[in-house]
């Protein structure tokens, strides 16, 4: 089963942290800003949609800060990262930044792990 589309359930807090993170950039309190695109990438990851575009806001981010390393590593990632999520192959709790092995699983903090377990 191909998997495009963010379930209904989590698209209220993938949409809060995406709003976090546009609100943490406006204050250029841009490490703030990365953090909720992270926290975004790990609820989105698992669909191929949001997880794509987390990764082109992450390398927006990139391109804001001028850091080389993140603008390469969010072009690999978002051909790649739109596949794999479409196939369900992708690494659990990953964040998404260009610091992380883009196969490393990572754990999903808790409140993140609730939501995507429908638990709140």
């Amino acid at each position: 089963m191909l998997r495009f589309r963010l379930p209904v359930p989590l698209r209220v807090p993938y949409r809060a942290e995406l709003q976090a993170a546009r609100a943490a950039a406006t204050r250029q309190d841009l490490p703030r800003a990365f953090a909720h695109l992270e926290r975004a990438h790990i609820l989105g990851q698992r669909w191929a949609l949001p997880h794509t575009q987390t990764h082109l806001l992450m390398l927006r981010h990139g391109l804001r800060t001028r850091d080389g390393r993140e603008i390469l590593g969010q072009l690999v990632r978002i051909i790649g990262g739109f596949f794999l999520s479409l196939v369900g192959r992708i690494p659990t709790g990953n964040t998404g930044g260009a610091n992380v092995p883009a196969e490393q699983p990572l754990p999903v903090p808790a409140d993140l792990q609730a939501l995507l377990d429908g638990r709140c």
